[in-house]
């Protein structure tokens, strides 16, 4: 079987109890060497071979694999989640045409790995109840409609990948599709790992005082930087729901359609 894996976002604790014990008996394990910590190699056997695809072609990947095809385990190995900006499909789509077998192991986001180290909640009542994960076009063009001023007019939560080697361009494109220059922003680089970095500031600031950082980071934004401004109901003694009834009568009740 062959398993896409996330690896998480960059701690070698912050991988899934499930992708750690496939490592640990994996015979082939592929690994995008410029993202995926190193250290998580060390949970696999001494006698597991393991290429880096960073030099590789699509093609020179699935011979790799195909090579492998009679082993019990092997292993592609992703930065993250692979359902985000792990270019997957592609590789699903040659393993299908030669008929091999394939699972998608989760993996952290670096997204969820940023909103911890940021110690911030992405959804917050009266604030932003969406977010936007997204990237501003470079080499690799996204679709029209999903330009950064059209998703910008949303005023929801923010997240972009690959898009900090832009920074200037992107804040200057969220502006103009409605965000205040003084929403806040921010960069993470390499969230979880031993040389993370954050930098706060706002739309109008941020180009400026993350030019040092050009990969491997995140950008927010959105009003959720300020914190929370008003309870969420959930733990409200007002509110009534499913498990508690309320402390003042005559309230709302969440049971109720």
């Amino acid at each position: 079987m062959i398993y896409f894996i996330g690896a998480g976002p960059g701690a070698a604790d912050l991988i899934t109890l499930r992708g750690m014990k496939l490592l640990q008996k994996a015979s082939l394990v592929i690994y995008a060497g410029s993202l995926v910590n190193p250290e998580l190699l060390d949970y696999c056997p001494g006698n597991c071979e393991k290429l880096n695809s960073a030099s590789m072609t699509l093609e020179q990947v699935i011979s790799a694999l195909k090579a492998h095809r009679d082993d019990d385990t092997v292993v592609r190995l992703h930065t993250g989640d692979p359902s985000f900006y792990g270019a997957v499909h592609e590789q699903m789509d040659l393993l299908d045409q030669e008929g091999l077998s394939y699972e998608v192991v989760p993996g952290v986001s670096s997204l969820n790995a940023a909103a911890a180290a940021l110690k911030s909640e992405l959804t917050l009542p009266g604030v932003s109840q969406t977010v936007i994960v997204s990237r501003r076009a470079g080499r690799t063009a996204v679709p029209e409609q999903e330009n950064v001023p059209a998703l910008a007019a949303h005023q929801a939560t923010m997240a972009f990948f690959l898009s900090v080697g832009m920074l200037r361009e992107l804040c200057a494109e969220l502006i103009s599709g409605g965000y205040a220059p003084n929403t806040p922003a921010v960069v993470v680089y390499k969230a979880s790992w031993p040389d993370q970095e954050i930098v706060h500031g706002t739309l109008s600031d941020l180009p400026d005082k993350a030019a040092h950082i050009q990969k491997t980071a995140l950008v927010l934004v959105g009003r959720f930087l300020e914190g929370t401004v008003e309870r969420s109901k959930l733990y409200d003694p007002s509110f009534s729901h499913e498990y508690r009834k309320s402390e003042s009568p005559n309230t709302e009740d969440a049971s109720r359609p």
